[in-house]
């Protein structure tokens, strides 16, 4: 008996053989899928950080601070909190000390860690040992840091570190935070102690990042350490310093757990009361959360400002 074949239809080139010929390219589409969808899961979770505890918030303060809440009653009232909370003299008092904080902060805690940075980068040896001396502080808690200071180095006796030292050197001695006058530059020295070892270890970062060839041909012209800094370092360290000046002006204008550890808020003849403190006592002292909205968003309006004036200097000079 005899077996016919029959010939085999040839197939169009290009086409798959069979339905799962086409796995490879499903498996690459489905990973692709899965690689976005996991990149757009982290991400989605951050936005929603921001969203709950930073944009909330601040929606949620600009719209309280024209509402005035009353026995669970709330009520649009325009403006009015923020005529009251300008016409209270103690509005005025809070900028003044805020302002005055922020210039010395500038003067004391914005120079120093720049020079400690430059000293650091001289040494040759146990550069490791002296960054991590200089971090510490920052590694302190900020209350047991400032507890520190109130109890042991501003103590108004003799016993007090600074006083001992003053004494040693047969200077008058000075009541510290007790005292108006000095309340301001001691709350300053404490607050430059806490923060400026992170900024040093910045700071190092960009010298280090400086050319050699450029102190060697300051060094061949007879320039000496102070011209080799002012035409070599801080040239070529201008954008982190512009930065940190920015950065510093923001944090120190919300200065805020200093006065209330120091000077136990107010200080003597309101002589610490800053802003940020002043939203504080607005807000769970006298149970005027509307007033301490409006308060926070004159200072948001007011770090807005300086921000923007920052971008708009760093724009024209580059």
């Amino acid at each position: 008996m005899a077996i016919t074949t029959v010939p085999e239809t040839p197939r169009k080139p290009g086409r798959p053989t069979s339905p799962y010929s086409a796995g490879p390219q499903r498996t690459s589409l489905g990973r692709k899928v899965r690689d976005n969808l996991t990149g757009h899961a982290f991400l989605i979770g951050a936005v929603l950080c921001f969203v709950v505890f930073s944009w909330y918030p601040m929606i949620r303060g600009i719209v309280m601070s024209f509402q005035r809440t009353r026995r669970g009653e709330t009520t649009w009232v325009g403006w009015d909190n923020y005529t009251r909370i300008i016409g209270d003299p103690s509005f005025w008092t809070a900028w003044k000390n805020t302002f005055t904080f922020t210039v010395l902060a500038l003067v004391l805690g914005y120079v120093v860690p720049f020079f400690v940075a430059v000293l650091l980068n001289e040494f040759r040896h146990a550069k490791g040992y002296l960054r991590i001396l200089v971090y510490l502080p920052v590694m302190l808690p900020p209350a047991s840091a400032l507890f520190l200071f109130k109890f042991y180095a501003y103590d108004p006796s003799e016993a007090g570190l600074f006083n001992a030292i003053l004494k040693a050197l047969h200077l008058p001695t000075s009541q510290w935070m007790q005292s108006p006058q000095m309340t301001m530059p001691a709350m300053v020295v404490a607050s430059t102690w806490m923060n400026m070892g992170g900024a040093v270890l910045i700071y190092l970062a960009s010298l280090q990042n400086i050319p050699g060839e450029l102190y060697e041909a300051a060094e061949l012209d007879g320039a000496g350490i102070w011209k080799r800094i002012r035409h070599v370092t801080i040239p070529q360290t201008r954008l982190i310093l512009a930065l940190l000046a920015m950065l510093q002006i923001v944090a120190t204008m919300q200065v805020f757990i200093e006065p209330l550890i120091l000077a136990n808020g107010a200080g003597a003849e309101d002589s610490a009361t800053s802003v940020a403190y002043l939203i504080y006592q607005h807000g769970f002292f006298q149970n005027d959360l509307n007033g301490a909205a409006a308060l926070g968003v004159i200072m948001l309006v007011v770090l807005a400002g300086f921000s923007a004036a920052y971008l708009r200097l760093s724009a024209k000079q580059d």
